[in-house]
């Protein structure tokens, strides 16, 4: 079980989070591409082209259908999934500029701390989570939100346990806004929290994201008073990019940058510019 990384903060500090997508967000692609789809024969085009084909086919959830598909394929080429091998994909994750050092996480939770705020990584991702946790970064986030598997008697995946699709990845915002840290307790997600109660209100929350399936979680954030920023590949083709700025125009997110997380890049900027304004909204003032 993946255990979260940071402990509580002092009581003076507010605590405050970023939530990032994964795949396009901190790594290039999607995680499955880099070792797990060459490992069992497939080209890239190929898997998702069928991932999509048999969604249609079968009226499906698309991340249940990639999960199964995954599934198939492993047992196939005599290679089941364990939560070991998912991990040692997950090894080979692209992270894009500034994350590989860790100098990003660093960063940041010194510049929060020294404005009275005690800043927490979370991700929410659609991406596999036995592969994210075995990422060069994932000993920095709290907790990591993506889909899951359930295993056998044998260590082998033999189900999928949690599938977190575009629409589902607003649920567990609520649940690190309200400070339920796991997926099945329905009821205190459900229960009415006062929003001043709240250990983590929208109001010091920044959503990070890249694609179609952030949309809902982008516009939640922002519509909730909370920040939202859609970032991209800057070798990505340049005709996606409008699509990217739309979700601006749109009313959907509210910055764009490219995904580099070095220092004083566009990201760095304008995430510290978030958190000073988070700081001095709720009461900070620099000596």
């Amino acid at each position: 079980m993946f255990r979260k990384k940071s402990s509580n903060p002092a009581p003076e500090l507010k605590r405050t989070a970023i939530v990032y997508d994964y795949d396009g967000t901190l790594a290039k692609g999607n995680i499955q591409e880099h070792s797990f789809l060459p490992s069992v024969g497939l080209d890239t085009s190929e898997f998702w082209e069928k991932v999509k084909l048999v969604t249609k086919e079968n009226d499906s959830d698309e991340i249940l259908v990639y999960m199964q598909l995954m599934l198939q394929e492993a047992k196939a080429n005599g290679n089941p999934l364990t939560k070991e091998r998912l991990k040692n994909h997950g090894k080979t994750s692209n992270l894009f500029n500034g994350l590989k050092d860790d100098s990003w996480f660093t960063r940041l939770n010194k510049f929060a701390k020294d404005h009275g705020l005690h800043l927490e990584h979370y991700i929410v991702s659609s991406g596999t989570q036995e592969m994210i946790e075995g990422s060069p970064i994932a000993s920095h986030f709290r907790k990591i939100f993506a889909s899951r598997y359930i295993y056998d008697d044998n260590g082998e995946a033999s189900w999928p346990s949690l599938a977190i699709n575009y629409t589902t990845k607003t649920q567990f915002l609520f649940r690190i806004n309200k400070g339920v840290e796991n997926a099945w307790d329905n009821t205190s997600i459900n229960a009415f929290m006062p929003e001043n109660e709240r250990p983590i209100p929208f109001s010091r929350i920044i959503f990070i994201g890249d694609g179609d399936t952030d949309i809902p979680a982008m516009k939640m954030t922002t519509y909730n008073g909370g920040h939202s920023i859609a970032t991209y590949d800057p070798q990505r083709d340049t005709r996606t990019l409008g699509k990217i700025h739309a979700l601006i125009s749109d009313g959907r997110a509210d910055f764009t940058a490219p995904a580099d997380y070095s220092e004083n890049t566009q990201m760095d900027i304008m995430v510290k510019g978030i958190l000073g304004r988070i700081a001095r909204s709720e009461g900070f003032r620099p000596n």
